[in-house]
């Protein structure tokens, strides 16, 4: 299988974000996995980010951390004052109109291999746009790295999938770091509301910015938009506004325990929540587990598809897991997922 993703994944999507569990999941190591995989294969990639995320060294652990190194006929964006810096021979193919902190964004082509360091636009939006250049340019997938510490790349709005980058440096324990991120996987598949009345009450919610109660009362479904813009620490008035007729809940934003702590049991029974995408989750395995069998329901407007979890079984403080054990552990908590292990 490990040879075949990258076949798989240009053949399935057009832009991929690559997203860590944590800082040194391996996301970079991944990343660079992909990139040879594409050029063993003969598939044209482009490779942008989010931000900048080039430091040559970990500001926080101060270990090396890995470059990027393309090949030829890639494409990747770059900022005019990172363009003298790379190894890499780079051909300009247009300057964008797309600023960043060190210049314009340059798209260009890679005319010999070597290393560049990546830059991206600074907004979702941006980078959409830049995919779409890119995709223009007959280039099969774009990859998007991840800036460091940033789930919110995994947006369903910012690429079509997501590769997940987990491993040692999550826990010491095998089975916490499959846990956690088999739980991350299964919030990010979390259904999503398909009641086309409920789906456009919620967008409605989004446009004003506002926590929301949609009633049912016969065949009729009203929005009551509440005078609060996060559910955090306001778990009181979302109480209060739940009647016996209110049978969703929005909630923009983060969703944590603050949210619903002071919510009657029975009310929270009585309700679905519904969220814009599961990167607004930020309730861990046990506490997430425990509010199910309380009755809790959630739903998004609209999920993130996982189409890998790569996996590293060192971590930077000096502890590492058996190879296998890790990646087949991992495969059996994710049996519809690929697991690659990067680092073999």
């Amino acid at each position: 299988m490990n040879m075949n993703l990258i076949k798989h994944l240009a053949e399935h999507y057009d832009t991929l974000s690559i997203v860590g569990m944590s800082k040194n999941a391996g996301k970079t190591t991944a990343l660079n996995y992909l990139i040879e995989e594409a050029d063993n294969e003969g598939i044209c990639i482009g490779v942008t980010s989010t931000g900048r995320d080039g430091e040559s060294k970990d500001l926080v652990t101060g270990t090396e951390k890995p470059r990027i190194y393309l090949y030829e006929d890639t494409l990747v964006s770059i900022p005019h004052m990172l363009f003298n810096m790379a190894e890499a021979s780079l051909e300009i193919l247009w300057k964008s109109h797309y600023r960043t902190p060190l210049g314009e964004l340059l798209i260009c082509r890679v005319r010999e291999e070597g290393y560049v360091q990546i830059a991206g636009a600074m907004t979702t939006s941006d980078t959409k746009a830049i995919c779409e250049e890119m995709k223009k340019e007959d280039c099969s997938l774009v990859l998007i790295d991840g800036a460091i510490d940033r789930k919110s790349i995994a947006s369903p709005e910012t690429s079509d999938a997501i590769i997940l980058a987990t491993g040692a440096v999550l826990s010491r324990s095998l089975q916490k770091v499959v846990e956690e991120t088999a739980h991350i996987v299964q919030l990010y598949g979390l259904h999503e509301a398909s009641d086309p009345e409920i789906v456009q009450l919620s967008h409605e919610a989004i446009q004003a910015d506002k926590v929301a109660v949609i009633k049912t009362e016969g065949n009729h479904r009203s929005l009551k938009l509440l005078d609060i813009s996060t559910g955090l620490g306001n778990s009181i008035v979302i109480d209060e506004a739940i009647d016996e007729s209110t049978t969703h809940v929005f909630v923009p934003g983060a969703f944590t325990t603050s949210v619903i702590a002071d919510i009657n049991i029975r009310k929270l029974k009585q309700v679905e929540f519904i969220l814009k995408d599961p990167t607004k989750i930020f309730l861990d395995s046990v506490t997430y587990r425990q509010l199910c069998k309380k009755g809790f329901k959630v739903k998004v407007i609209k999920n993130i598809n996982v189409a890998a979890v790569t996996v590293n079984p060192y971590s930077p403080s000096g502890y590492s897991f058996d190879h296998k054990a890790l990646q087949n552990a991992m495969q059996e908590a994710l049996p519809h997922i690929p697991v690659i292990d990067v680092r073999l």
